[in-house]
């Protein structure tokens, strides 16, 4: 809400831009994660190149979920809720910590998918119900905010624009994208626990006509506040871009009531992805640290005992570090590029990985070692010989050089053993076997609704 507020429309397709990468997952992804019965991104990695690759995401990961992922998620929700209610800001961090830790560290992954299904439909509801009450706010409605602003309401934008360039979320569709969706256990993991492939496709689906109308909770809510303060002079404009949705709840909702249940529906956003990053935590840690390095004859409980301790630290790591975001440039832009600098060593692994089979452990590890210095070189060097890109352009140019890199060293090395790529080499056959025999009623045809899905996000777009 607060980047569209400062850069406009543009800013919606991260949030639309879904049919691309939900086809790249549906078809190269998750048919074979489910078919080898994969239970973490790390246990992938693991049987495909080798324990070291596993190891490597897994510390990496651990390390992104806590300063990455959950801080700036955190420190977004508490000074939300700080803000509208004078609330200390430090109390709010602490008390949504120990509310997550409640039910997220008892009840694993399966309470989270439940609570999940609640606080969406709860900040679904909520959102779109704020919108358009700001909305009949305005005098004219959306076409006069239109009319004002005509250059903040475009979703394309050109190449070099150094925000939201539409160029940028084409060639992110096979790094960040992809990474955040098909191999981010934070993400995934709700596939990997679907009873069947038809079930972890269908959910992808469903999400993907969510998706159609985030833009309504998460970004026009931005426009409206603009129009408010810097075109109707109503109140002054904000002081921190972080600022805009607590602004629009305290001026633009009615009174207490609808007003809480609004509030309600985005503190349910705040908790749901920060136990989400919890669990993923807890697995990643118990499966692929504990059980392997540190205690490899542990039991069921002890793997359980060692997730929650994992879970638990990472939450209060997180509320120490989070008030540090407001020195970074804002929530959006924290996110935005620590995410697509970590992602493209590992996307590029995955890729070749379940693409060509003559990939091996050392290719691997050249992918995932050496491409973290590669990127991080590219972010840092870039800037320092005076050449500006968007963070999505830096990222894919490394990526490029990581992918090139990981066939050099593969085709230096000696092919890996056939049983390493024959379960995970994608073939199309592992499509035709979605439905594993099972014979459904047409309205369960899943490629009926992924057509239905197509065609309204290319009318939408």
């Amino acid at each position: 809400v607060g980047a569209a507020y400062t850069h406009g429309m543009g800013i919606a397709n991260w949030e639309l831009w879904s049919l691309p990468v939900y086809s790249l997952l549906m078809i190269f992804f998750i048919p074979m994660y489910l078919k080898n019965k994969i239970t973490t991104v790390p246990e992938f990695l693991s049987r495909r190149f080798g324990p070291l690759c596993g190891d490597i995401y897994s510390w990496i990961m651990l390390f992104a979920y806590v300063v990455v992922f959950m801080v700036p998620i955190l420190y977004g929700g508490s000074l939300a809720f700080s803000d509208l209610t004078g609330w200390n800001f430090s109390a709010v961090l602490w008390l949504t910590i120990i509310l997550i830790s409640a039910y997220a560290i008892k009840g694993g992954l399966r309470s989270v998918m439940f609570t999940d299904a609640l606080q969406c439909i709860l900040l679904m509801g909520g959102g779109i119900i704020l919108f358009f009450i700001a909305l009949a706010k305005i005098p004219g409605g959306w076409a006069a905010m239109e009319h004002a602003n005509p250059a903040r309401f475009h979703l394309y934008h050109p190449p070099s624009d150094p925000m939201t360039p539409f160029l940028g979320m084409i060639v992110g569709s096979f790094g960040v994208f992809l990474f955040y969706q098909s191999t981010n256990q934070v993400m995934i993991q709700r596939v990997l626990g679907a009873r069947s492939t038809w079930d972890g496709m269908m959910g992808i689906i469903f999400a993907g006509f969510i998706n159609l109308f985030r833009p309504l909770v998460t970004c026009l809510l931005g426009l409206i506040v603009y129009h408010w303060t810097n075109v109707m002079h109503v109140s002054a404009p904000l002081a921190s871009q972080d600022l805009t949705f607590p602004f629009a709840l305290k001026t633009l909702a009615p009174q207490w009531g609808l007003r809480g249940i609004i509030l309600a529906g985005f503190i349910a956003a705040v908790m749901s992805a920060t136990s989400a990053l919890a669990n993923s935590t807890a697995t990643i840690f118990s499966l692929n640290v504990y059980n392997r390095m540190i205690n490899k004859s542990a039991s069921e409980r002890q793997l359980i005992m060692a997730g929650r301790i994992a879970s638990a630290i990472s939450l209060i790591l997180a509320a120490i570090i989070a008030p540090s975001v407001a020195h970074f440039g804002g929530i959006f832009k924290y996110f935005q590029t620590g995410v697509t600098y970590l992602s493209t060593p590992f996307i590029a692994v995955m890729l070749l990985g379940i693409l060509w089979k003559r990939t091996n452990n050392q290719g691997a590890l050249f992918g995932l070692i050496g491409g973290l210095i590669i990127q991080i070189a590219i972010a840092v060097g870039l800037p320092m010989f005076g050449v500006k890109l968007h963070w999505l352009y830096t990222a894919f140019i490394a990526e490029v050089i990581i992918l090139i890199g990981i066939v050099i060293v593969s085709l230096a090395t000696a092919p890996p053993e056939p049983t390493k790529w024959k379960p995970f080499q994608w073939t199309p056959a592992m499509l035709a076997s979605y439905d594993e025999g099972i014979v459904r009623p047409w309205y369960q045809n899943l490629w009926l609704w992924f057509g239905v899905f197509a065609v309204v996000w290319i009318l939408v777009y």
